[in-house]
């Protein structure tokens, strides 16, 4: 029997670990996330309705909504529980607004409650302390929710008409993409300007070495292009040589460096980014694992706090555990005289939380390590170690800088160092820094020296250097940049940044955002056509609003009437817009990139290279847009969307050769197939010569022709080949990468346990390694040419670690009394029934997976595969599952033909919303209960 107390929490693994704080008289229930959401089609949102707001539940909401209301009937009191953020809020509010409609809130009290942490202590004051949902976090929620849907459904349907191959646009993501798209822009527009600099080798009269940096010349302190090219340089090395050096003066300071705060959601993403190598959604994915509970000795304990904070600062019951571990741990001097106390400019209430920490930081990661999947371990550690150190005293150092000057002084060179006096928090951590350039001289340590000390000369060595371009942005960089800027919100920039990928927008390399030319051209057509929408300040401000709203300082609907008003006009401007305005538009804004200048022998890259009379161009097909000639259809001359990339303006779509083979003779080349470039050892096959005349058909003998003669198989060798690894330019293979490349597989090592040997080469899913009858994929930041034993093992290891893990048993189902296992597949988790397996979805975390999770899933793949056969479906052994790894197949039979297929009627523009917009959400169909 349920218990007197329902609590609505929002994942199984949250319940699972609540579950065990709460006596026998409370039943806990996951409402599975979000319960319902806007249906993805035109007219969810009805701005002439005053902004009504249509819901409907989401595709297994029925299921878990049925039950929740099951347990209510039986209860006195209910609990909605859910995160303790804006999100949380909507679906308390949502929650409490079904259970309503179903008249069970009545005659029984349904309170919020929220805690930062899943501890036994913070649950109880949360139960002990309800409140009423917040009616202005959940405004907030709503115009927040309207403004993605407004602009995703109103704006992504211009994309689509004026723009063919453009997937959708977003209120944030596109001035997300807008930021990539510039630094791109710098970076191809960078003139890099050449400058040298001067280090000269010293001894001290005690024998120690050192170096120094040129810093004046002539009576004139150098700046950094002080010597802009080698015959300056010379000069200067010509003016060092004969002169004698004493020490001038020693300068020594001390310095405090502080420890940084807490982690937030943004700069916890930021830090695993660049230590750890985590994208932004496999750092919130993991952080949540650790904040709903992990089975620790037959205990299910919470370990992080909530992990979608803006705040910094630390319960005291938090600090004071720190200072105690503190002190025990490293020593009284380690613990500064008074705690640390860190404050944000929290924009409204429901984001002032705690940031992120360790639920108990008794427990080190080394305590808990053996409970922890390595993701999970390193972000916990990375998690306990900031926050000890945010505690922590602050480290001393003491700078030197020492000037040596020739006899005139017209001459002065200088070195700087550090030493470390007291090392602090940096005992425990230091913060990484984006793009941050090696000043090697600031972390050296100098020798002893003093004021008037002769220095013996050693050698004298100018170097060449070239400004460069900045940066792309990295995840860590592009967070922290849209954090500065004030667009969006911390806890969607992963859900942001993924958007942007997934719609082929963007693409990461080296960990490095770099824009695709799909996404140049929705920037370039949004910042002419919607400019407003995509500024930086129009965006902040309109963040600010939606703060504003949950602190309850503006109504809500008044924000949407005025951005409303104004973005429904810049809309209904576009509607004569011709194709022709457009790639006008576009051709002027993208065509210094898709044409580069003339090359020196004066080509221009803009002639036709077949009629060579025609200009090319953007062009716009059903397809999307590609480059064509000005003479079509006098000239078909058609090229794929990319930036021109030989001597005669053409991209490359023909062989390159590269040279000869050493061993064999044979011609290397590079060359471009359908799916991508490659390397090919000889010549292409020569084509079957065509015979003389056609062969005369034979005569039909009782009406029946012969059986047409089988082709004698072609036993001409096929050449070597091998593709491209991802991340390697096509124009940047030399023959000695390509000999590389040719000789894979390689022979890294012999493993050092079982002594196999590990090789490292290129299959059809890309570059592997392989020991024995294990196969491993390498990462993105692994080169198949380089890979060494170690790094090699390590993989292997994390390989033969999740080969090992045996599948879950969820339970046996209810009609055929067969087992249902949960398990992981060369395609993602599944889970499996009899012969069935069924792809878990995406962003569903595995371990949440409960068996009525599992049935459904199950159920749904069967009649799937039923409805592709035409037939009805079986209530049990069905057919294999798509995209689940299976370990016995069956083999299929043949299906019957079908009957002819109705012609299928076209789609409507606005019904194309329902898959590719809005793109910050997007929701699935089912019955609908209006709202507002």
């Amino acid at each position: 029997m349920p218990g007197s107390n329902v609590v609505i929490v929002e994942s199984p693994a949250k319940a699972k670990t609540i579950n065990k704080y709460l006596g026998d008289d409370y039943t806990v229930i996951a409402s599975f996330g979000h319960v319902r959401d806007l249906p993805a089609r035109d007219g969810s949102v009805r701005p002439d309705e005053d902004f009504a707001m249509e819901w409907e539940l989401g595709d297994r909401s029925k299921r878990h909504i049925d039950e929740i209301a099951k347990a209510v009937k039986s209860a006195d009191r209910v609990y909605l529980a859910t995160d303790p953020d804006r999100e949380g809020e909507a679906i308390a509010w949502h929650l409490s607004e079904l259970l309503r409609e179903k008249h069970l809130t009545d005659n029984r009290d349904v309170q919020r409650i929220t805690f930062n942490e899943i501890t036994k202590s913070a649950v109880q004051a949360a139960i002990a302390n309800p409140r009423d949902v917040s009616r202005e976090l959940v405004d907030a929620y709503l115009a927040r929710r309207a403004l993605d849907y407004l602009v995703g459904f109103t704006l992504s349907p211009v994309l689509w008409r004026k723009l063919p191959g453009s997937k959708s646009a977003g209120r944030v993501q596109s001035v997300a993409l807008r930021l990539i798209c510039e630094r791109e822009s710098e970076i191809e527009v960078f003139k890099p300007q050449e400058y040298w600099s001067i280090a000269v080798g010293f001894t001290t009269p005690a024998g120690s070495s050192f170096t120094a940096s040129l810093t004046q010349l002539d009576g004139k302190r150098l700046d950094k292009f002080g010597l802009p090219n080698r015959e300056a340089a010379e000069a200067a090395v010509a003016k060092i040589r004969p002169q004698a050096f004493t020490v001038s003066t020693v300068e020594r300071k001390q310095s405090r460096r502080n420890p940084s705060p807490p982690f937030t959601t943004s700069t916890l993403q930021q830090e695993a980014s660049r230590k750890l190598g985590f994208g932004a959604t496999r750092t919130m994915r993991t952080a949540q694992r650790l904040y709903e509970g992990v089975d620790i000795g037959g205990e299910t304990v919470g370990l992080i706090t909530y992990m979608r904070t803006d705040g910094v600062s630390l319960s005291q019951e938090a600090i004071d555990g720190a200072r105690s571990l503190i002190g025990s741990q490293y020593g009284e001097r380690y613990v500064p005289a008074q705690p640390r106390v860190y404050k944000t400019a929290a924009k409204n209430a429901q984001e002032a939380h705690e940031a992120i920490r360790p639920t108990d930081l008794q427990r080190r990661p080394d305590t808990v390590s053996a409970y922890l999947e390595g993701d999970e371990l390193r972000l916990y550690e990375l998690i306990w170690k900031r926050t000890l150190a945010s505690q922590m005293e602050s480290a001393v150092l003491d700078q030197v800088a020492v000037d040596i000057a020739s006899p005139s002084k017209d001459v002065v060179l200088r070195a700087t160092g550090s030493i470390v006096v007291f090392d602090g928090f940096l005992k425990v951590y230091q913060e990484d820094r984006d793009d941050a350039a090696e000043d090697d001289q600031q972390e050296r340590r100098l020798p002893a020296m003093d004021q008037g000390d002769a220095l013996d000369r050693g050698d004298i060595n100018p170097e060449q250097h070239f400004t460069q371009p900045p940066p792309r942005y990295s995840e860590a960089s592009l967070v922290k940049k849209l954090e500065e800027l004030g667009i969006g919100r911390p806890s969607t920039y992963a859900s942001i940044l993924q958007v942007l990928q997934d719609r082929n927008y963007v693409r990461l390399d080296k960990r490095r955002f770099i824009p695709e030319d799909r996404g140049r051209l929705v920037t370039a057509f949004l910042e002419n056509f919607f400019h407003r929408y995509v500024e930086y300040n129009f965006t902040a401000e309109l963040e600010n609003q939606l703060d504003e709203i949950s602190d309850g300082k503006i109504d809500w609907k008044t924000v949407l009437r005025d951005f409303w008003t104004a973005f429904d006009a810049a809309v209904n401007g576009t509607k004569d817009l011709t194709i022709t305005q457009v790639l006008t538009t576009l051709d002027n804004e993208l065509g210094a990139h898709f044409f580069p200048a003339a090359t020196a022998d004066g080509h221009d890259p803009r002639v036709c290279p077949v009629c060579r009379e025609g200009r090319l161009g953007l062009k716009l097909g059903k397809m999307g847009a590609f480059i064509g000639c000005s003479r079509y259809p006098d000239c078909r001359y058609t090229r794929p969307l990319a930036v021109a990339n030989d001597e005669n303006g053409e991209a490359q779509d023909g062989p390159r050769e590269l040279g000869n083979d050493p061993e064999t003779g044979l011609p290397v080349t590079v060359r471009r197939g359908p799916f991508g470039a490659y390397i090919q050892l000889g010549p292409a096959p020569a084509a079957a010569a065509p015979p003389e005349e056609p062969p005369a058909e034979e005569p039909a003998v009782d009406g029946k022709k012969p059986k047409a003669k089988k082709k004698k198989k072609d036993d001409t060798p096929k050449p070597k080949r091998v593709s491209l690894p991802k991340g390697m330019a096509a124009a940047d293979v030399d023959l000695d990468t390509a000999l590389k490349l040719l000789a894979l597989p390689r022979a890294i090592g012999n493993h050092p346990e079982t002594g196999e040997e590990i090789s490292a080469g290129i299959g059809r899913f890309g570059p592997y390694l392989k020991h024995g009858s294990v196969y491993k994929s390498l990462t993105p930041d692994d080169d198949v040419l380089t890979i060494g034993i170690n790094r090699a093992v390590d993989l292997l290891a994390g390989a033969a670690k999740k080969a090992s893990a045996p599948a879950k048993t969820l339970g046996d189902h209810p009609k055929t009394g067969k087992p249902i296992t949960m398990g992981s597949g060369r395609f993602g988790p599944y889970v499996k029934h009899g012969s069935v397996y069924a792809s878990i979805p995406k962003g569903t975390e595995p371990d949440s997976v409960t068996l009525e999770q599992a049935l459904e899933l199950i159920e749904a793949k069967v009649a799937k595969d039923a409805a592709k056969k035409g037939k009805a479906p079986k209530e049990a052994e069905p057919a294999k599952a798509e995209g689940a790894e299976a370990e016995k197949p069956a083999k299929a039979k043949t299906a019957a033909k079908t009957a002819a297929k109705k012609p299928a009627a076209k789609k409507a523009t606005k019904a194309k919303a329902a898959k590719d917009a809005p793109a910050e959400d997007a929701a699935p169909k089912k019955k609908t209960a209006k709202a507002s």
